[in-house]
Parts: structure tokens; sequence; C-alpha cells
């Protein structure tokens, strides 16, 4: 019998419900009877890239950064492209936010007390305006989704806190959520829990925004080291959601002085081939 477990919780706040698709187990569900074929379509024989660690890359941290703000910092208005799928705000964005590096430039804040996590893509401060693309504001106790055909600061219009790996739930043991990652090629279509395509191809052999992956049981990840062993635990029984057009298998996490490298880099060891696409019913 499975142990009825907490979920990972940030600042006091959890990160979602229970009940959230993020937080659900997947290793019993049937396959999909187009698995085969989406995980050819990305990349049988390509390997799985963790796209975070310790250290820097072109001087920002590797990983996708997220800082917990106060109740009472202070908030901004940002200047949106797509304000029509963006939450107005305002945003308790502070002096010295840390922000992705890269061409993402997402910023993710969590503020304590009200358990709002408040996320931005493409966000840089112009003279004294902030501006991004579009941006999202969720509450972490609901499992309020964003309006159908809304994106968020990812393409899916799913949160990116949620997707990510932690280093402090490494180092707790366990990783209890699915993980975010993205392929090059998605379809023009999204599934539960996204929201949002960002895709005009339609070949029904792609996967769509939300589709959930996981990694097969039969695979032996015994001899992996501990931090990525915890993380391919994590496929097994939580899976990962395609979150977002670009690197194929890119998985993503948030920078941690504490990470191994050496041992993440351990998970490329595992190929497309070694996953498999979860039903959706």
């Amino acid at each position: 019998m499975r142990s009825k477990l907490a979920v990972a919780a940030i600042a006091g706040c959890p990160v979602f419900p229970a009940s959230s698709p993020w937080n659900q187990r997947v290793d019993d569900r049937a396959v999909h009877p187009r698995s085969d074929a989406m995980v050819q379509a990305i990349g049988a024989d390509d390997t799985v890239h963790p796209d975070f660690g310790s250290g820097t890359y072109e001087g920002r941290p590797i990983g996708i950064p997220y800082q917990v703000v106060s109740r009472s910092q202070k908030r901004s208005s940002v200047a949106f492209t797509y304000a029509g799928e963006s939450d107005r705000g305002p945003y308790p964005i502070p002096a010295n936010p840390r922000i992705e590096g890269g061409g993402d430039r997402h910023l993710l804040l969590v503020q304590r007390g009200s358990c709002r996590l408040f996320e931005l893509f493409a966000a840089e401060r112009r003279d004294s305006t902030w501006h991004a693309g579009s941006g999202a504001i969720f509450n972490l106790r609901s499992n309020k989704l964003r309006p159908k055909g809304w994106t968020s600061a990812d393409a899916a219009g799913l949160p990116i806190l949620p997707g990510l790996a932690r280093y402090e739930e490494v180092a707790a043991g366990e990783i209890k959520h699915a993980l975010r990652f993205t392929v090059s090629r998605t379809r023009k279509a999204f599934v539960f829990p996204a929201r949002h395509y960002a895709s005009t191809l339609t070949d029904p052999d792609l996967p769509a925004m939300g589709q959930r992956f996981r990694l097969k049981a039969g695979v032996d990840i015994s001899k992996l080291p501990r931090q990525a062993r915890i993380v391919a635990t994590a496929l097994k029984r939580y899976g990962m959601l395609v979150a977002d057009n670009g690197s194929d298998w890119y998985l993503s996490g948030a920078p941690h002085q504490q990470w191994d490298n050496d041992a993440l880099r351990a998970l490329k060891a595992l190929r497309g081939s070694d996953f498999e696409v979860v039903s959706e019913r």
C-alpha cells in the first residue's frame, strides 16, 4: 500500500494541493496508444538532459531560479506583450530578483503568507518599468487552472514552479511531484492540465502541450548516483509534462550550490526509448 505523503512545500505553502495533477502518481496508469510514435517523434535515441545544476553558465545560475518574498514586498506594474492572456498584477518584484538566464528569462516568486505564486516570462526592467512577454498568478492552495486557451509564463499555460526538481527535495530523499520538460516540436493541441498550445503542426505523433511521459518501470536506475536516482524515481512515479517548446528531453530544475553536476549528468544514460506516454484517461 502506498503511504500518504505530504505534498512539497515552500515558505510554509503547499506547492498545490495533494489532488493537483502535479502531485498525482501515475505509475499504475495505462500507456497511451500512440506512445511509441510520440517517443520516436521526439527522438528515441536521444538522451535526457538535466537543464539545472550548481555553479553558473554565462554568468547565471544553471536552471530556473525562484525566490520567496514577503507579503509586504512592494508591488510593481508590468507591461505585457501578451496582455490579453496575462494576469495584470501588480507583481511583488524585489529590487534584484533572480531571473533565469538565456532567452526565456523566467522570474518566479512565492509570496509568503498569501501563498500566491507569481511567474513572468521574458522579464526585464527597462529604466524604472518592468516588461514581460506574459505573466500568471496562481493560488498555491488551489487547483484552479488558467482560462482555456490562455498561456502563462510557460507555453502550455501551466505553472513552472511545481515542475522543477529542487535540491531540498532530493536532500530529503524524495521528489513527490511530476517534473517539467521541453521538446522541440509539439502538436497544435493541449491536454489536461495544460491550457494552451504553441504550434501549427497537426501530426498526431507529436506530443501535445501537457502530455505526460514517465520512465518505464523496468528501466534499471539502481546504479545511478543518489541525486540522479531520486530524480529518476520521480520520473517513474509521477512522470514529466511537456511544458514548452525547446530542446528535446530537457528536464527542468532550480539551481542550487549543492547539486552534484557529475551525478546529474548520469541522467544522460536515460534515452527517449526508456520513456512511455501516459494515457490521458
